[in-house]
């Protein structure tokens, strides 16, 4: 695992002493002498001696022992994994854990560092972050093997490096992908904001007001009306229904939750799909943000197109369904093994337009001609 390294302080440049002063002289002078210095201040014995040496400021940004190869915030933050975390400066991100309040940013040779602004225990935030950036997992490690396997891989890992899956609290998770159903990311973010409202406050970043995610005890007494007038639409019922199964659960929801992570995929996928509102696709993208289901594999038709071009190009032009759903599911496994996920993560982020634009050029033309083949192909078999 990453450790945290201890912040390197830079001392400040001392400012230059006084001369020392002389005791008072009992000769006489012939010409004026110059007004002499104030006599010092410690010299009543209440007043503590003064320094000239200023204290140094206590350091708030501290240096992570991650490159941006390991964790690229842009890559991570806004691509989709969660909706709490805002820009709050070039390159900084700014969100909560728990009931902690961090800003994270890039320096500038890439590394990262971070600031906590908010806590209970200095040392329960650490380590809080290091188990939310999921920091026991190398992606260079898990990059070697997906480029051995996929040469497009490895093309795209030079420009899109350190997009890495989040450890999200599974409650948190949970709901913000109830929110995500058939939306779109600026409502979805709005709802999300909406239900994070309702937490304990915990301090104003950039402009922007960051909250605890609340609990499930403070979830159940929102009604659906409620969430109904504050634009959630269809998704009202779903989320009160939700929260209503998981307060039934024998040991409480978030304890049924947590227990997920020990199941196998199909068992979580099945556990989640028990939930009002919860369909595959939630389900997988719950699975792999937030309860250690790496090889899970969110299909929507983004993920569906990056198959047919890629790794099922016979399915090119047919319909997606729930069987083949499940078909693309174990393409990717079967291509990228049991971290298939974290592949999928960087193939879906490399087909976002804000990072597409950012590719060469030599990605579309790959494309286009992968495309012209495909149709000549298929024109042949008429």
């Amino acid at each position: 695992m990453h450790s945290l390294k201890p912040y390197l302080k830079m001392k400040r440049p001392r400012p230059p002493s006084s001369p020392p002063l002389s005791p008072p002289s009992t000769s006489t002078f012939t010409k004026p002498k110059p007004k002499p210095p104030p006599p010092p201040q410690s010299l009543h014995p209440k007043t503590p001696p003064i320094s000239s040496k200023k204290p140094e400021p206590h350091p708030k940004w501290v240096p992570f022992n991650l490159s941006q190869s390991e964790l690229s915030l842009p890559l991570t933050f806004p691509t989709g994994q969660t909706f709490r975390w805002k820009q709050t400066g070039p390159l900084q991100y700014t969100g909560t854990i728990g009931p902690h309040l961090f800003s994270l940013k890039h320096l500038h040779n890439g590394d990262v560092c971070y600031f906590i602004h908010s806590t209970p225990s200095e040392s329960a935030a650490k380590l809080a972050l290091l188990d939310f950036l999921n920091v026991g997992i190398s992606l260079a490690k898990l990059w070697e093997v997906f480029s051995e396997n996929d040469s497009r891989f490895a093309e795209l890992a030079k420009y899109l490096k350190g997009a890495r899956v989040l450890r999200q609290d599974p409650v948190e998770c949970l709901v913000q992908f109830l929110c995500s159903s058939n939306n779109n990311i600026g409502r979805i973010t709005k709802m999300v904001d909406f239900i994070s409202s309702l937490g304990t406050y915990l301090g104003s970043v950039g402009g922007f007001e960051f909250h605890e995610f609340p609990s499930l005890e403070r979830l159940s007494i929102v009604s659906e009306e409620e969430l109904r007038q504050a634009g959630f639409g269809y998704r009202a019922k779903y989320i009160t229904g939700t929260v209503d199964v998981l307060q039934a659960k024998p040991d409480g929801g978030a304890q049924w939750l947590l227990s997920i992570r020990k199941l196998n995929l199909q068992e979580a996928i099945d556990a989640l799909c028990s939930l009002p509102g919860v369909g595959a696709k939630v389900a997988a993208c719950i699975a792999l943000f937030s309860l250690d289901q790496h090889h899970a594999i969110p299909v929507d038709t983004h993920v569906w197109q990056i198959a047919t071009r890629y790794l099922l190009p016979e399915l090119a032009g047919t319909r997606l369904t729930p069987k083949l759903c499940s078909r693309v599911a174990e393409a990717f496994v079967s291509k990228y093994g049991e971290y298939a996920g974290w592949a999928q993560t960087l193939l879906f982020i490399a087909e976002l337009p804000s990072q597409k634009a950012l590719l060469p050029s030599q990605f579309s033309d790959i494309e286009e001609k992968k495309s012209a083949k495909r149709k000549d192909s298929n024109r042949s078999k008429i």
